[in-house]
């Protein structure tokens, strides 16, 4: 057929009667119509042929898992943001008192314990060296925060601060932190939630994970009451009005499926020292509920550790007017049953 078009064609161009010319265009049209009505099927068949739908990858790489311990993945997307980690440091200034016994600093009108630990001698000397060749008792300080909670809401928290260095002429240190902190901001990165023993929502900055760590924690020769101590987190309270995110709130009346989304924040905030809180100032990051992985001592561990302190004779102080002083308890607020909803490690007693 395709050669009759052919030889149509020619005729078309060689024709000089319009007559038989449009003759020849009509012939060319009906040709032409049944090539397409012959054709048409076979390029349906073929634009109708879809492809094999893929498996979906949930039934290759998503088996049945304990959420305890091994929760669900994040996109991939997500999975790529999940360099972040737990974390609170900052920038104070004030007046700086040193002494063998224990260390302050004055911020306004309120004094704050500094702890000097870890290079502890040598950060001591080294900033005592500093007030005596600055003639000035007032210093800069890189720090971390820390926020000790009691088990009655009504009585307020104490605040204290572990000395991470100091800013001088020679420290280092002190120029990335100081591009991008102002003096009595922080950086904080951890959970955003409530916890039973505070009125205003936290941060809670846990131990980040590492393999050292995990080594350090399982070690035999490590006294329980150590390991416990060394994973506890710091709940930071924070003042944050318009959260994109709401803190997390457990729910003791509904089960563990149905509680809301706990999700990891990265802020920017500035310490309040008439409130001893921290204020939002700035989102560094997009909240998200992949957390990174961190340490958390199992409920056996820490039931071990309450045991041996109660077995262990009670010491009453007391005060030259023979008052009894209080003594110090720390709620437990790590223990809660939402805690942990990602990869986190509950670590147990190895001994």
């Amino acid at each position: 057929m395709t050669e009759q078009i052919e030889k149509i064609k020619k005729l078309i161009a060689c024709s000089i009667n319009p007559k038989q010319k449009a003759m020849y265009q009509q012939l060319l049209a009906k040709l032409e119509a049944e090539i397409k009505l012959q054709v048409k099927p076979e390029v349906e068949v073929k634009t109708n042929q879809r492809p094999p739908e893929p498996v979906p990858t949930s039934t290759l790489t998503e088996p049945e898992l304990n959420t305890e311990t091994n929760p669900p993945q994040e996109p991939e997307e997500e999975q790529l943001k999940t360099t972040s980690f737990f974390q609170a440091i900052g920038i104070i200034k004030g007046e700086v008192t040193l002494t063998p016994q224990s260390s302050s600093i004055k911020i306004g009108d309120k004094d704050y314990p500094l702890y000097i630990l870890g290079r502890g001698r040598f950060l001591y000397e080294g900033l005592k060296k500093q007030i005596e060749t600055t003639e000035t008792s007032f210093q800069k300080l890189i720090v971390y925060p820390k926020f000790l909670h009691f088990p009655s809401k009504e009585k307020p928290h104490l605040v204290a601060f572990q000395v991470v260095a100091f800013f001088s002429e020679n420290n280092q240190k002190q120029s990335t932190l100081d591009s991008v902190l102002k003096d009595f901001e922080f950086r904080l990165c951890g959970l955003w939630q409530f916890i039973p023993v505070c009125r205003t929502p936290c941060i809670s900055v846990f131990k980040n994970f590492s393999k050292e760590r995990l080594e350090f924690i399982k070690g035999k020769d490590v006294d329980l009451a150590k390991k416990v101590k060394f994973m506890k987190a710091s709940h930071l309270p924070l003042l944050w009005k318009d959260s994109p995110v709401k803190p997390f709130r457990f729910n003791p009346k509904i089960q563990k499926e149905e509680q809301e989304k706990t999700y990891f924040v990265e802020i920017k905030a500035r310490f309040l020292p008439n409130r001893d809180v921290f204020g939002f100032v700035e989102l560094l990051s997009e909240p998200t509920t992949s957390l990174p992985k961190f340490l958390k001592a199992s409920k056996q561990m820490k039931g071990e550790v309450l045991k041996q302190a109660q077995s262990k004779p009670r010491e009453v102080e007391t005060t030259p007017e023979t008052e009894p002083v209080e003594t110090v308890t720390v709620v437990d607020v790590e223990s809660w049953d939402h805690i942990p909803t990602s990869p986190t490690l509950n670590i147990k007693d190895t001994k």
